[in-house]
């Protein structure tokens, strides 16, 4: 058996713990099954924001007319557009191999390890000991447990990628980040798509109003069933039937399709891992257990990420992954802080938002909140962007941003400020005392943040 300093589990955001004990001359065994680089640069965040970058210009050519633009769209190369997601994943694992091809005092076992006793993993027919471990193991498709889904093929964000025929139709079940931005994506390029989403709402934790206007938008160009159970599934010659029923109304939905997409939720690795042979717990769902410090329940293992599924975003994670590092080799202790976590949704509209909903902020404070359309300033007005709003929340007595949520374009940019004011503190004067440009669209948060109100 062979003992590490450090061995680290995943390949994602634990890259960066791997950087940095190598760099302090740990000896290290990195796990992972591969390839390199996770879910964000193989199935997820890379790849997917390929593909929707062209959905977007084609929505916004689709949509010119409003600015007395008569355009036509005459070909959409799908081929050609999903070729374009594999050499810069391609590359990126290039460039991961040479470093770890040139690393002294790092051993890389790629396959599936497991615990099987404290500290001791089983990986490729070797046990290997670590005196600190760090797991970000990352999670996969949760694939519900619907009749007859065994029996058909379907996509997920794991092989979509692979697809080079374009699909005439498409249902979705699912009605998360990852579903609303497929949806788009295949619904821009002209496939015929049903969304099936057991929630009352899609982006259940985004704000009632974005998800209102997002739903409003998306239904211009597919079909969207809320609240809706998906019951069977059933394969009929070349197209799949879906069976569904409306919890609300009782009503019995189907659908039919050439593909089915699966964007049920997420599963954490923690299972494959077997975790509970070292004393790492996990809750219900069977994420991880990780304290404000990123702690497990077994002293000296730490874990981040999906794994712990608390805000499944690789920002996060390479914040989550730093945290663990310092609170290994460092006395004093760094809290994770999840209170002013960001995230975007890169569907059509875009949706951005950091900190708290208004429904959050009620609970522990007294609140103001102002909202504004991107048509309240210039350039919104220029660009006849007529539905997009943002909305602050802040706290009454102190004046402190508590949160801030954005559907409209380029807002993933524009709360760009917001976090950053954030970060500072979080005072309303942090944004208000800069200059900002006139006309252009970052007028829209001051504009909000002058016209807040009590609620």
């Amino acid at each position: 058996m062979k003992t590490y300093d450090v061995i680290v589990v995943g390949s994602g955001s634990g890259g960066e713990i791997v950087d940095a004990a190598v760099s302090h001359g740990k000896t290290v065994a990195w796990v992972d099954k591969g390839p390199l680089g996770g879910t964000c640069l193989n199935v997820g965040c890379i790849p997917s924001k390929i593909l929707i970058h062209p959905a977007d210009r084609i929505m916004e050519i689709l949509e010119a007319k409003k600015l007395g633009i008569t355009a036509e769209i005459k070909d959409i190369d799908f081929q050609a557009i999903m070729q374009r997601v594999q050499p810069p994943i391609q590359e990126s694992h290039t460039a991961m191999e040479h470093g770890i091809s040139h690393a002294e005092n790092l051993d890389y076992y790629k396959d599936v390890g497991h615990f099987i006793e404290d500290y001791t993993l089983q990986v490729s027919g070797k046990e290997i000991k670590g005196e600190k471990i760090f797991l970000g193991s990352g999670a996969r498709p949760l694939i519900p447990p619907i009749k007859g889904l065994d029996s058909v093929s379907y996509l997920t964000n794991e092989n979509v990628f692979t697809l080079t025929e374009k699909p005439k139709s498409m249902v979705i079940i699912g009605g998360g980040y990852i579903a609303v931005e497929f949806a788009h994506f295949f619904s821009a390029v002209g496939t015929k798509v049903t969304m099936f989403q057991r929630g009352s709402r899609l982006i259940p934790n985004a704000e009632p109003e974005i998800t209102e206007l997002l739903k409003k938008q998306l239904e211009k160009r597919m079909q969207i069933y809320l609240n809706t159970e998906v019951l069977e599934i059933q394969k009929q010659g070349p197209t799949v039937t879906v069976k569904g029923k409306d919890g609300v109304s009782g009503k019995d939905i189907t659908a039919s399709a050439e593909q089915i997409f699966v964007a049920a939720g997420r599963k954490s690795n923690a299972d494959l891992l077997k975790v509970e042979n070292t004393g790492v717990h996990t809750d219900a769902q069977g994420y991880i257990q990780a304290n404000e410090y990123l702690e497990t329940s077994k002293e000296n293992i730490w874990a981040f990420g999906d794994a712990i599924g608390k805000a499944m975003f690789k920002h996060v994670a390479n914040e989550e992954a730093a945290v663990a590092w310092r609170n290994a080799f460092h006395e004093k202790k760094t809290k994770m802080d999840y209170q002013t976590i960001p995230y975007a949704v890169f569907t059509y509209p875009e949706i951005a938002a950091v900190g708290m909903t208004e429904a959050e902020a009620k609970n522990h404070h007294e609140i103001l909140v102002g909202t504004a359309r991107y048509a309240d300033v210039a350039k919104g007005d220029a660009m006849m962007e007529y539905d997009g709003f943002a909305k602050a929340i802040v706290d009454k007595q102190t004046g402190k941003i508590l949160g801030f949520h954005i559907i409209g374009p380029y807002a993933p940019m524009l709360i760009q400020e917001v976090i950053n004011g954030m970060a500072l503190g979080g005072n309303i004067a942090f944004i208000s005392h800069g200059m900002h440009i006139h006309p252009a669209l970052p007028e829209l948060i001051l504009r909000t943040l002058g016209n807040l109100h009590e609620v």
